[in-house]
C-alpha cells in the first residue's frame, strides 16, 4: 500500500462515514482546496487504496442471515479448500488467518434454512477438519 500521509488518512475517514459527501464539503471539513481532495481522490484509486465505493444497507433492510465463521484446515488442503469456497455464492468474504483457525468466512443468506444448508457444503468440502461459527446479530460499528 503507498505512503498515507495525516490528509490522506482524514480523507479516508471522511469518505468511510459518507463518501457521497460532495468534495466541496469535504474540502471545508478538512481544510484543503476542492482540488485537493478530488486529485487525492483519483491519487488513492489510482494506487489502489480506495477499491471502490458502496452503499452501506440498513441492517436487516435485506432480511439476511450473516455470520463468520472460523475454519480449521488439513495438512496442505489451503488451495483446494478456498477454490471450493470462492464458489459459493453465500461467503462473501474469506481471509487466512493465523492462531487455531485457518480461515475466516463470512456468510451472508436469506433465511436460516439456507444457512444450514450453506454451513453444511463449507464443512462437506474435503480438507476441512473442523469449524466454529457465530451468527452476526447486530452492528455496532461499521
Amino acid at each position: 500500500m503507498a505512503d498515507l500521509d495525516d490528509l490522506d488518512r482524514r480523507l479516508l475517514a471522511a469518505l468511510r462515514t459518507d463518501a457521497r459527501e460532495p468534495a466541496a464539503s469535504l474540502a471545508r471539513r478538512l481544510g484543503v482546496t476542492r482540488a485537493t481532495v478530488t486529485h487525492r481522490i483519483a491519487r488513492l484509486q489510482a494506487n489502489g487504496t480506495i477499491l471502490g465505493f458502496t452503499a452501506r444497507v440498513r441492517e436487516g433492510a435485506e432480511g439476511e442471515v450473516r455470520a463468520v465463521s472460523f475454519i480449521e484446515l488439513e495438512g496442505r488442503a489451503t488451495d483446494r479448500v478456498i477454490q471450493r469456497l470462492r464458489g459459493l455464492p453465500e461467503v462473501v468474504s474469506l481471509h487466512t488467518t493465523n492462531g487455531g483457525w485457518d480461515l475466516v468466512a463470512e456468510i451472508r443468506t436469506t433465511s436460516l434454512a439456507d444457512f444450514d444448508r450453506t454451513l453444511g457444503r463449507i464443512r462437506s468440502v474435503d480438507g476441512v477438519v473442523n469449524s466454529e461459527t457465530s451468527l452476526l446479530l447486530s452492528s455496532v460499528l461499521m
